[in-house]
C-alpha cells in the first residue's frame, strides 16, 4: 500500500495575492492603510533581544490582561490566537465534533469549509437572500453548530444584534460563533449578549482596524467555560503560540483608544465618500460597514475590471464562484490611492465603450 493512500486531502485556502512588486496600490486583502499605534514602534525599539532565548508566556497574560480591562470581561473569557484564522480554527476544533451539520453562509469567508474538511466536520452551506442578508429562520434547523461573520466577508453586509439573539435563542445546545474581523468599521458588536447566552463565542482580530496584520493576533471572548475548553485543546497541542514582541505590541496598542478610533474613523470616512463615487461611475454594492466595499457594474464583466486594474498596477480582490462572479471586493484604502483607482475605473469604463 503506498503512504499516499492515507494522506489527508483538502482543497486549500486561497489567500489575497501579496504582489513581490514595488509601486503598486493594494486593496486586495482589507489591510489598513494606516500604521499601528505609535506606542508600538517604541515597544520593538526597546526590546531586549536576549529575551527570545527564552519560551513566552504561554498564558499570554499581559495580553489577555490588556484584552480584559479594554472589553470589560473577565481575563478568564478570552482567547488568544495567531490571528483570527488560529482562532476559529481551534474554535471548530473544539466545538464542532457532532455528526451533526455545522452551518454557515454560502457567500461568506472561504476558509469555514477548509476547516470542516481537514478536521472532517460535516457541514452545511445556507444560502444568502438575493440581496445577500441572513434569513435567522434558515438557522433553526438541527445542527451541530454555526459560525458566520459580522459583517459579513466579503459582502460588507452587517446582521442586528436582534437577528444574531434570535439564531441564540433557537439553538441553545450550539455553540454559535460570531466572526467579528471587521466590526470596528461602523457595526455593533455582540459581546453584550454574552451575559445571557452561555453557547456564544465572538472571535475578534487585531489585522484589520489596528493595523496589525503582519503581527497574526486574533481573540474570542466567551463564557468562561467556553474559554476552558479552547484552553484546554490549545495546550494539548501547542502552549507557546505567541511570541514576546507579538505579546507586548498587542498590549500597547490596546492603550491608544484615540488613535484606534482616528484611525477606523478615517477609513469610514474614505468608505462613505467611495460609495458616492462607485454609484456616480454605475457600480451598484450592498451598504458595507467593513473596511472593504463589495461592488459590480450592470454593464461590465467583474473579470475584465479585475484584469485591467491589474495591468495598471491596482489589485483588488475577485473570485469566479457562483454568485459572486460579477463582484470586485474592493478595500478602502487612503483618499490618494481611492483617487487613483477611480481614476482607473474610469479609463477602463471608457474603453470598453
Amino acid at each position: 500500500m503506498s503512504w499516499e493512500n492515507n494522506v489527508r486531502r483538502v482543497v486549500p485556502y486561497t489567500p489575497g495575492e501579496q504582489p513581490k512588486v514595488s509601486d503598486i496600490i493594494k486593496l486586495n486583502t482589507n489591510e489598513n492603510p494606516y500604521p499601528p499605534a505609535p506606542g508600538v514602534q517604541k515597544i520593538l525599539d526597546d526590546f531586549d533581544i536576549a529575551r527570545m532565548r527564552l519560551y513566552p508566556d504561554p498564558n499570554a497574560e499581559i495580553l489577555v490582561n490588556a484584552l480584559a480591562e479594554t472589553y470589560h470581561v473577565k481575563p478568564n473569557q478570552i482567547f488568544v490566537g495567531v490571528g483570527s484564522d488560529d482562532v476559529i480554527s481551534m474554535a471548530f476544533l473544539t466545538f464542532f465534533n457532532s455528526e451533526k451539520k455545522i452551518l454557515f453562509p454560502d457567500v461568506t469567508y472561504s476558509f469555514y469549509d477548509v476547516w470542516a474538511d481537514v478536521y472532517q466536520i460535516p457541514y452545511q452551506t445556507v444560502p444568502l437572500t438575493e440581496d445577500f442578508r441572513i434569513n435567522p429562520d434558515d438557522y433553526k434547523i438541527p445542527n451541530g453548530g454555526i459560525i458566520f461573520p459580522n459583517p459579513n466577508a466579503p459582502t460588507g453586509v452587517l446582521e442586528s444584534l436582534d437577528l444574531i439573539e434570535e439564531i441564540l435563542q433557537a439553538n441553545p445546545d450550539s455553540v454559535v460563533m460570531i466572526d467579528e474581523a471587521y466590526i470596528d468599521f461602523g457595526g455593533e458588536s455582540c459581546l453584550p449578549l454574552l451575559e445571557k447566552y452561555e453557547n456564544l463565542l465572538v472571535i475578534q482580530t487585531f489585522s484589520k482596524s489596528r493595523s496589525m496584520a503582519g503581527m497574526r493576533i486574533g481573540f474570542a471572548i466567551g463564557s468562561e467555560k467556553l474559554i476552558k475548553c479552547m484552553n484546554d485543546v490549545k495546550f494539548s497541542i501547542n502552549s507557546y503560540t505567541m511570541n514576546h514582541i507579538t505579546l507586548l505590541c498587542g498590549a500597547e496598542t490596546l492603550k491608544d483608544e484615540a488613535y484606534f478610533k482616528s484611525s477606523t474613523g478615517k477609513i469610514i470616512e474614505t468608505r462613505e465618500q467611495a460609495k458616492k463615487k462607485l454609484s456616480e461611475l454605475g457600480f451598484v454594492f450592498p451598504d458595507s460597514k467593513s473596511n472593504f466595499i463589495f461592488a459590480s457594474h450592470p454593464d461590465y464583466d467583474a473579470g475584465a475590471i479585475f484584469n485591467k486594474l491589474k495591468e495598471r498596477k491596482i489589485f483588488v480582490r475577485y473570485w469566479n464562484k457562483p454568485r459572486i462572479n460579477q463582484y470586485l471586493r474592493i478595500t478602502v484604502g487612503t483618499p490618494e490611492e481611492m483617487q487613483k483607482l477611480f481614476s482607473a475605473l474610469e479609463e477602463i469604463l471608457a474603453e470598453g465603450q
